[in-house]
């Protein structure tokens, strides 16, 4: 009985206890949220960036989930594409995943992503022809067409694209990491679409998580984690959080 107290009692005070490291990152950075295809707000955005950012030395960290939904994603990867050669950093989304997998594999795994937001993606480079009943050939072919506008380079740099980064203690990923796996360990597939713990346990290393992905009415800082996925699209709000050695503040378009 005294062996089940306390083992009950350890699993209860992982999953209150709280999360106090500071914000310790080696250098400035504003995080950009989930874009879903708003070129219009991106611009706005990095206006106002550009305003908070005076001598030009904070990095951009964008999160992920360039693609689908609202009607801009071939202008968001075009200006994200412009952007590789700067200090920019591009995580990998599980909207990117989806894209490239239709890529890869059209037949088979178009469907899915047409259902969620693709459709949108294939109008904003030109292809027409397909809907959410396409199967077969007309995948195919959309496939084609779609490879074509983008580009080679494009898609490769899409597939080069890294699944998180970090600066001192503060990690920036799309979807979330397993609290009980280092962030350098962390499973490629749980820092694109999630994991069930992330919000329930607070990491006990001192690493803070950015991330997108889950789409909240405010950004929020909770037990290490920090949410700036505002749902852009869909609210017309895109936030960025500014990370620094002072702390954390937001900015919105």
């Amino acid at each position: 009985m005294k062996l089940l107290r306390r083992l009950f009692s350890s699993s209860s005070n992982a999953n209150t206890r709280t999360f106090d490291a500071p914000v310790q990152p080696d250098e400035s950075f504003f995080v950009i949220g989930d874009l879903h295809g708003c070129d219009r707000l991106l611009e706005q955005l990095l206006d106002k960036i550009d305003q908070a950012n005076k001598d030009g030395q904070a990095r951009l960290v964008f999160v992920g989930d360039y693609v689908d939904r609202g009607e801009e994603s071939a202008a968001v990867l075009r200006r994200l594409f412009e952007l590789q050669n700067t200090s920019a950093i591009c995580l990998a989304g599980n909207h990117e995943d989806m894209m490239l997998k239709f890529i890869d594999q059209p037949a088979e795994r178009g469907a899915r992503w047409i259902k969620f937001g693709g459709l949108q993606t294939l109008a904003s480079f030109g292809v027409s022809g397909v809907s959410t009943g396409s199967n077969g050939l007309a995948l195919e072919y959309a496939r084609e067409q779609l490879v074509e506008a983008m580009g080679d380079d494009m898609v490769e740099w899409l597939r080069s694209l890294p699944t998180f980064w970090q600066s001192g203690n503060v990690a920036v990923v799309h979807a979330a990491a397993d609290p009980a796996v280092p962030i350098d360990q962390q499973q490629e597939r749980v820092l694109k679409w999630g994991h069930k713990d992330f919000t329930q346990k607070p990491r006990q290393d001192g690493i803070w998580t950015v991330h997108g992905h889950t789409i909240v009415d405010s950004p929020t800082i909770e037990n290490g984690r920090v949410s700036v996925d505002t749902g852009a699209y869909a609210t017309g709000r895109l936030t960025a959080a500014s990370i620094s050695d002072q702390g954390i503040d937001f900015l919105q378009a």
